[in-house]
């Protein structure tokens, strides 16, 4: 589509999102009256001295390059597509984003960090999977910047940080939901769990799962594991469940080696159910993919971009005007973040007299305080715990026809 076009839905989508995510001159939530600020220069927090507009210049870090970007890349289109709303309603608060590439490495992720640092950014979203992000969050927390996650899962993010904040359900979280949502929906009589045990999000809900499926009476009667997702015949860990019995195959994995087990489980003539978490989504849009080998695969996701609703039906419209392919949770939990950024700064008295560690403090106190929430594309009333971690219910979903019915 071109510029111009595209310009115009991000216009259309900030007029109608603007009802719903305000930020009044005085930092409260849900005034929709432009400000006369928006025709005035806007500077960093900590430089803006008396200026009606306040820019807040978030750092984003995640793969744009190597086996994870399409992860990376949906984190940072989402995010742009919330950032170009939030400014076009020229109120006294902006968001200007940077993002970097990590390319999936830790040691990476800690140069794309130390590079935004020197631009000069004052809050830290990402980064997008789960071993970068953990070598980020010590580094945010040692220097005091605010942080929050789109899609990086383990608790290890999190855990002894004050600073770090999620968007995405814990492993744990999402283990144990995976179980109650199998009991209570009485499918598969025999459980059977292929993880990657050299991952910690894959670890992470696999372990969740497998002990909680037993304290709730699943029967689960094989557990096979790979250490990599480079790994291309996951034969031996098909046939390991398939000669147990198992009815139902549970895959706490990313998209890349799920969509070679059910390639390969179709040559073996072994028809399953498979269930997945949110590593899955995404599959869809791989190039070369067959859909039909999805077709019936379940997976927990807290966004659908099928969704009737009009916030999740023009995000779509934009972002497919803009990319020409359909969003998938990662970019939904972008847009997300960037909201929620936006919607805590409006409430902060004082930010434009902050510098990054103050801005920081603030920010917890209020993401942590019990009365800030948001509404968003992958939830309503969205709350954090004094963990980071956040609060809000997952959705399970069915590939039919090659896309997505929520069940």
């Amino acid at each position: 589509m071109k510029k111009k076009n595209l310009a115009a839905l991000l216009m259309a989508g900030a007029m109608c999102f603007s009802l719903l995510a305000g930020c009044s001159s005085s930092g409260g939530q849900n005034s929709t009256a432009p400000s006369e600020a928006g025709t005035q220069e806007s500077k960093p927090a900590g430089d803006n001295q008396g200026s009606d507009v306040v820019t807040i210049k978030v750092g984003g870090i995640g793969p744009t390059t190597g086996n994870n970007a399409q992860y990376g890349t949906a984190t940072e289109w989402g995010a742009e597509i919330a950032v170009d709303e939030i400014n076009a309603q020229n109120g006294p608060i902006r968001l200007e984003l940077q993002y970097e590439d990590d390319t999936g490495v830790a040691d990476t992720a800690v140069s794309a960090y130390n590079s935004l640092k020197d631009w000069g950014a004052q809050v830290i979203y990402g980064c997008t999977t789960t071993a970068p992000c953990v070598a980020v969050a010590a580094e945010t927390f040692a220097d005091r910047y605010f942080q929050l996650t789109p899609s990086a899962s383990s608790p290890d993010v999190t855990a002894n940080k004050d600073n770090a904040f999620q968007m995405c359900f814990t492993d744990p979280g999402q283990g144990t939901a995976a179980a109650e949502y199998l009991k209570s929906s009485g499918l598969g009589t025999k459980i059977g769990v292929i993880y990657n045990n050299g991952d910690a999000y894959s670890t992470g809900i696999a372990d969740a799962f497998i002990a909680h499926a037993k304290e709730i009476g699943l029967e689960v009667v094989a557990t096979s594991t790979y250490p990599e997702d480079t790994t291309t015949d996951y034969t031996v860990q098909l046939n390991a469940c398939k000669d147990a019995g198992a009815d139902l195959v549970f895959l706490p994995i990313y998209y890349t080696p799920a969509s070679l087990i059910l390639a390969q489980a179709k040559q073996m003539n072994y028809a399953p159910i498979f269930f997945g978490g949110d590593g899955m989504d995404g599959m869809l849009d791989m190039d070369g993919f067959d859909k039909s080998l999805a077709e019936g695969l379940l997976l927990m996701t807290p966004f659908n971009a099928s969704g009737t609703d009009e916030r999740t039906k023009t995000f779509v419209e934009t972002y497919q005007a803009a990319h020409g392919i359909l969003p998938n949770q990662f970019a939904a939990d972008g847009y997300d973040c960037m909201y929620a950024i936006y919607e805590a700064c409006c409430q902060i008295d004082g930010i434009d007299g902050m510098d990054h560690a103050q801005l920081c403090d603030a920010l917890i106190a209020l993401f942590t305080g019990g009365d800030f929430s948001v509404d968003g594309l992958t939830g309503t009333g969205m709350k954090w715990l004094t963990t980071g971690e956040i609060s809000k219910a997952p959705v399970v979903v069915k590939v039919e026809n090659g896309g997505y019915v929520t069940q």
